[in-house]
């Protein structure tokens, strides 16, 4: 159902605070776009050595990561999957079940083996391993605010698969610092992150 079909059946309060969700979500989008590539190669060096810090990964047996879209400049957590793959920590990535539309996350052995699989991402194929508990998950944000409440592209998927295993699984969004802003309106359905991550500072919720 179209974004704007579903806010204009919400409660008056609930409809206002989903319109700022679109409307930073749509604002985000284009500035993150504008940000040059080597700004975004260098920030994400800054947050994967942040993320290497946290006590989370001193010693995990499993992390879910996410493949950057690259044209969408997103964090690029490529070398963070290359570290931990060195270390022989298990690395799983988001997949989506077409009949029931349903996110998961499945262990890729090989990065080299995602594809896009229609949803305009790479992740693994159903018939990888799906991963039944994950020690982290690491999140992708458009905005996040310090108290983990973050902004996504508006399709829920890690809203609605994060509380199957978080806890015990320690959920961590990533952004550039630009990305952290003061509130993000919370609507129904929305799930928090244990930690925020950027390229500039390390905040646990």
């Amino acid at each position: 159902m179209p974004e704007s079909s579903i806010v204009s059946r919400l409660a008056p309060e609930e409809f206002i605070r989903a319109q700022v969700k679109a409307e930073l979500r749509k604002r985000m989008r284009g500035l993150r776009k504008t940000v040059p590539v080597s700004a975004c190669e260098t920030r994400s060096a800054a947050i994967l050595s942040r993320l290497l810090s946290l006590d989370v990964f001193a010693n995990p047996k499993s992390v879910a990561l996410f493949w950057p879209i690259l044209v969408r400049h997103e964090v690029d957590l490529r070398r963070l999957d290359t570290s931990l793959r060195a270390r022989g920590i298990r690395v799983a990535y988001p997949a989506i079940v077409p009949e029931t539309n349903v996110m998961t996350f499945r262990y890729a052995e090989d990065p080299l083996h995602l594809d896009d699989q229609g949803y305009g991402f790479l992740e693994p194929p159903l018939s990888a391993v799906e991963a039944k508990a994950l020690d982290v998950i690491v999140v992708p944000a458009l905005a996040v605010d310090p108290a983990g409440q973050r902004i996504g592209y508006g399709a829920g998927y890690y809203d609605r698969t994060l509380p199957n295993y978080a806890p015990p699984a320690v959920t961590i969004a990533v952004a550039y610092d630009w990305q952290l802003v003061s509130e993000v309106p919370v609507t129904e359905g929305d799930i928090a992150v244990a930690w925020v991550v950027t390229d500039a500072r390390t905040l646990r919720v």
